[in-house]
């Protein structure tokens, strides 16, 4: 069964940006790709939910180019998942 409560996602989120190394960023649809390869769509909002509670907390940040989003503003295109800076 694939992974679906935002604790597990939010887990997830943070595990594939650990993995991938201080600096680097991940896209929201890596995350649901990762968890649901074939039905990955669908996931989308809860990524992005999940994105946006971790952000609040000072977790990870999300950025569009170079400017680093308000978790509670409205955005929408591509964006970048990140930790935060050190």
């Amino acid at each position: 069964m694939p992974v679906r409560s935002q604790p597990e996602l939010q887990k997830y989120l943070l595990d594939l940006l650990h993995r991938r190394g201080p600096g680097k960023s991940i896209c929201p649809s890596e995350v649901a790709r990762s968890v649901a390869p074939e039905d990955w769509r669908p996931l989308m909002e809860s990524v992005r939910t999940a994105a946006r509670e971790l952000a609040r907390a000072g977790r990870i940040r999300i950025t569009q180019g170079d400017a680093e989003l308000d978790p509670d503003g409205d955005w929408s295109g591509p964006v970048r998942l990140r930790l935060p800076r050190s």
